[in-house]
């Protein structure tokens, strides 16, 4: 069975780098592009700069370099060793996601699918390209979770259930495209945002190269959301709401919470009936 022809899009964080390596394992991928996010226009500086960003920014930059001291992240995923793609030959930087390069790339490869990880906002008329489609691995469950900051909201809402990842088409929305899977990670009594999120992250790589292999097979997924949900906003997330994340947790919110890892795949309509049975599994994705 030939693999699939894979364009893939990701950020260069450990887990979006794990996430790139199984792809890599599960597809013929053509090329890993990468932004460097070095393209800078006076309408972008000036509301990088606007006092409020510039708070905001350096807020969550202190916040981040405290939770992320150590290499955590890097750890969790590959352990004692560096974090590195395992096809970096492969590997095409461009200022940013939309850069006419991109759109070039895609149209020279013209690849079975375009996937996506930890990059801007797809626009424009790249969201046409990939013979099936584009697929990104969104950090929350659509409909309900859209947008930033997930698996915290989750927990600030007290459903640590409704934590986990979605495989999605991309349309020109944000997490509002056709349904592929909901990966829910275990959720144990140890748990805390971090690390939750990075199970579900590494969950979501099995099942997305378990996508692979069955698109290659001639699998069709995707079904619509079902409502509109909510989006939720960089912005949004303040120190207030941290400190009643964190006096949750150490309440005891998980204590008595053992869930195991939870996929659901969404057939396409037309295969449904044929094969409805699997669509629901319990344990490790893939």
């Amino acid at each position: 069975m030939a693999k699939l022809r894979v364009l893939l899009f990701c950020g260069r964080s450990p887990r979006h780098l794990y996430v790139a390596n199984a792809l890599c394992e599960a597809a013929d991928v053509l090329a890993i592009v990468q932004e460097t996010g070095t393209e800078w226009s006076a309408k972008k500086i000036l509301r990088k700069f606007r006092p409020d960003n510039l708070l905001r920014k350096t807020w969550r930059w202190l916040r981040d370099r405290r939770r992320y001291t150590g290499n955590q992240e890097g750890k969790f995923f590959f352990g004692d060793q560096a974090p590195r793609l395992a096809r970096p030959e492969l590997v095409r930087e461009v200022p940013h996601i939309n850069h006419p390069d991109v759109l070039c790339l895609a149209r020279e490869m013209q690849p079975d699918l375009i996937a996506v990880f930890g990059t801007s906002l797809l626009r424009g008329e790249l969201l046409n390209e990939g013979r099936l489609g584009i697929v990104n691995l969104h950090g929350g469950l659509s409909p309900e979770y859209r947008g930033a900051d997930c698996t915290f909201w989750a927990l600030y809402n007290g459903e640590p259930e409704k934590i986990g990842c979605t495989l999605h088409y991309i349309n020109a929305g944000i997490d509002t495209g056709k349904l592929i899977a909901h990966i829910c990670p275990a959720v144990q009594a140890d748990g805390d945002e971090l690390t939750l999120f990075w199970r579900g992250v590494s969950e979501s790589a099995a099942a997305y190269a378990e996508l692979m292999k069955r698109l290659a097979q001639g699998e069709r997924f995707g079904q619509p959301q079902s409502h509109k949900g909510r989006l939720y906003q960089v912005k949004d997330r303040g120190l207030r709401h941290e400190q009643l994340v964190e006096q949750k947790l150490q309440a005891g919110m998980l204590r008595k919470l053992e869930l195991k890892t939870r996929v659901k795949w969404f057939i396409a309509p037309s295969q449904a009936g044929s094969d409805q049975a699997g669509n629901d599994k319990t344990g490790s994705a893939g």
